[in-house]
């Protein structure tokens, strides 16, 4: 038996004795997934578009976020969402298999195109990185 599958099999048993029953396959999948959420960067951005020029700025994020996701491998996830009440205030939230990703993210023609076309519409714009804590999503 090696070291991973003693981990496992140890995870199994702790896990039946603290609460309830998992099965060795339960407890490799959530040990993989806590191993796959370490090397990811999480970045939320926090935007307040000039309301003049947001229907523009709605349509260039659109096609940044749908190129991104498909032509970068290391684009996991961009949402952005805005504000019900205060339209004007976007915040997107990314994840990335890396921080190299995040990096390479910035320089490609996409982004870069995306960024300037949006700088002069963007009236602030705050950028926090994030550690996951519980990442889940269904397919669509």
């Amino acid at each position: 038996m090696d070291a991973r599958q003693l981990l496992v099999l140890w995870a199994s048993m702790l896990a039946s004795c603290l609460g309830g029953p998992a099965t060795a396959a339960e407890t490799q999948d959530r040990y993989l997934q806590d191993r796959y959420m370490q090397g990811q960067y999480v970045r939320i951005a926090e935007l307040e578009i000039d309301p003049a020029q947001l229907e523009n700025f709605k349509s260039a994020i659109k096609e940044s976020v749908e190129t991104s996701v498909r032509v970068e491998p290391g684009v996991l996830v961009l949402y952005a969402v805005s504000e019900k009440d205060d339209p004007a205030r976007i915040r997107v939230f990314e994840v990335y298999t890396s921080d190299d990703a995040y990096k390479t993210h910035l320089e490609t023609p996409h982004f870069r195109k995306f960024r300037a076309t949006t700088d002069a519409m963007v009236k602030s714009r705050k950028l926090l990185d994030a550690v996951p804590i519980a990442l889940g999503a269904k397919g669509k």
